[in-house]
């Protein structure tokens, strides 16, 4: 088999002259490694005739031989190293060929890449969900965690915020119970007498009495031996029961409430005479044996009038 250049008509008689470049010869199947199994072997082609050299021409300067004159040295391939291949390959003149290299590659079929696609997607949203629970998890964590110290924080103000009003009242209660107590220091001695017998009038000059002002006119106070107190431990006004008066308290220390107490023994039913620097302050009668040392004057309709009374009571 020959492959031999086409002939162009327009060609000058010294270009035709020119020996041609040997051709390259392909094989028609390139993957064929001979006749197909089953396939009758096909002939060879028979080579093509010379061309006529075109009138005139000839030779031309003793150059190589003529178009349609096979050239000496492009051999004559054999059935077998064209691996019993059939046909002719025809290449336009100046057309540089080679062997085809390398492996042929494709791409996966669709479905192994389909399950591959999925199962990645598949592994990437496990990730997601997995860090995504994580984050939820330390979130969840972190507010639980606030949330307590929260709780903890406020629990602990509350304690000390209640042990601070429990510290207020009991010190405003021990203060309260501290003022009461204190002892009251009288500005004159409050002398107390048991009234032995009333008389009216003016006590006359060397009795043992004092004078004093009844409703009825002035009267004389006889007197026997009494007792003497200067401090007491409260003197006060305070309401009475029946809510129309008010009455006049005195607690005594308790020093004093055991001498007070054998004179309100001795002058049961009878009247005790209260004097302040020679002057006769209030005569009440004792009802009742008074033996805690807390004495109740009874008898002022008004605050004010309960207000001179401790007054003068005090020595003031």
């Amino acid at each position: 088999m020959r492959v031999i250049p086409r002939r162009r008509k327009d060609r000058r008689g010294s270009q035709d002259a020119a020996p041609s470049a040997p051709a390259t010869t392909w094989p028609a199947s390139a993957t064929a490694a001979g006749p197909s199994a089953g396939a009758e072997p096909s002939s060879p082609s028979k080579p093509s005739k010379p061309s006529k050299p075109s009138k005139g021409s000839g030779r031309a300067g003793g150059g190589g031989p003529a178009k349609g004159v096979k050239s000496a040295g492009s051999p004559e391939p054999s059935s077998a190293a064209a691996g019993g291949a059939t046909g002719t390959l025809e290449l336009e003149p100046g057309t540089v060929t080679g062997p085809v290299t390398g492996p042929v590659t494709g791409t996966e079929s669709g479905p192994e890449a389909a399950r591959r696609a999925r199962s990645a997607e598949r592994r990437r949203t496990a990730a997601e969900l997995k860090r995504s629970r994580a984050a939820r998890r330390r979130g969840t964590a972190r507010r639980d965690r606030a949330a307590r110290e929260h709780r903890s924080s406020m629990l602990a103000m509350i304690i000390m915020l209640g042990l601070l009003i429990a510290t207020v009242v009991v010190s405003g209660g021990l203060f309260a119970a501290s003022m009461r107590t204190r002892p009251v220091t009288l500005a004159a001695p409050l002398h107390i007498y048991p009234v032995t017998q009333t008389a009216p009038g003016q006590c006359p000059a060397g009795t043992q009495g004092i004078s004093g002002q009844t409703s009825g006119g002035p009267a004389c106070y006889q007197l026997s031996q009494g007792i003497a107190i200067r401090k007491v431990a409260d003197l006060r006004v305070q309401r009475a029961r029946d809510r129309n008066a008010y009455d006049v308290a005195i607690t005594l220390r308790s020093n004093d409430r055991q001498a007070f107490a054998a004179l309100t023994r001795a002058t049961l039913n009878r009247d005790l005479a209260f004097v302040v620097r020679n002057q006769l302050v209030t005569v009440p009668r004792v009802d009742t044996p008074i033996l805690d040392g807390k004495v109740m004057i009874t008898g002022p309709s008004s605050r004010a009038e309960a207000g001179r009374l401790v007054r003068s009571l005090r020595g003031g």
